[in-house]
């Protein structure tokens, strides 16, 4: 794969994280038993992957690795189950579009974690996000369920800007699809105590569309971005991860009848047009 390749790998990998709120509002299920269920489904694909495909042997992994894998997996399984809960809480759209904060978050860590300055560019995008967050919020009311919904999207925007320095980091030691695998492992054993009493009640359309968040919004879509990040910076991914709530919304609204105000499609603009011209940097990087 080179940086062209991975830029499509990228934006393949957003189309499926898109539909990974619309999956989880189908699932009627605790957040809990959804992130579970989506991390034993892609734990099982990717060691079918593993086994059938020659090039993917497995290797040693260093007790350094070890512990990267075990931090990125944490981070992870937080992002995960903090972005299910927005989404119960304040609906696809919302919690998609809270979440869609993780690019100015992404900027601020990864500076600080590579010691990389900031320029004026990168400060005037994080704040014209924070103007978007703010005119996207559907109350100032923190009693209402959507605010509060809206703010663990914020935070699962947070934990996501983690992980892609997180899997910036694994990258340079353990194979993609094998740190997916452990990952996706040791969610699932992290998760399983408070998701096995829920499992037996889980009806067959519920066990279908985890197959699918496993699957497809999961383990095909972790693959893609963990091999993609490889050949650029976790600044460039984070532009085509900002056709996430485009997508997110677009099957929202068609689907659920979540119908955007003018409000909020002006903050969502407001995001999305501030990482795209954003990005012109970052593919240079």
């Amino acid at each position: 794969m080179d940086k062209r390749h991975a830029y499509i790998a990228l934006n393949i990998s957003a189309f499926f994280f898109g539909l990974s709120g619309i999956l989880g509002k189908a699932v009627n299920a605790s957040p809990a038993t959804i992130v579970f269920g989506r991390a034993w489904f892609a734990f099982l694909i990717l060691t079918a992957l593993m086994l059938c495909v020659k090039g993917l042997r497995w290797q040693r992994i260093s007790y350094r690795g070890l512990l990267l894998i075990l931090v990125s997996s944490i981070v992870l399984a937080g992002h995960w189950l903090t972005f299910f809960i927005s989404v119960k809480a304040a609906g696809v759209a919302v919690a998609t579009l809270g979440f869609a904060s993780f690019p100015a978050f992404t900027t601020l860590f990864e500076g600080l974690a590579f010691r990389e300055r900031i320029t004026w560019r990168e400060s005037l995008l994080i704040g014209v996000i924070c103007l978007g967050l703010i005119m996207v919020c559907p109350s100032f009311n923190f009693s209402s369920q959507s605010t509060l919904g809206f703010l663990w999207g914020i935070l699962s925007g947070a934990l996501l800007a983690c992980l892609i320095l997180c899997n910036r980091i694994t990258a340079a030691t353990v194979r993609p699809v094998q740190a997916a695998l452990c990952q996706n492992g040791v969610i699932s054993l992290l998760m399983l105590p408070f998701a096995f009493r829920a499992l037996p009640q889980l009806a067959a359309m519920d066990w279908f569309y985890l197959a699918l968040l496993g699957v497809f919004c999961t383990g095909a879509a972790h693959s893609l971005m963990v091999t993609s990040l490889r050949f650029v910076k976790a600044r460039s991914a984070s532009v085509f991860f900002a056709l996430e709530p485009v997508y997110a919304i677009a099957f929202a609204w068609w689907l659920f009848d979540e119908r955007p105000t003018a409000k909020m499609i002006a903050g969502a603009a407001l995001i999305i047009v501030s990482v795209v011209l954003f990005s012109r940097k970052g593919k240079n990087g």
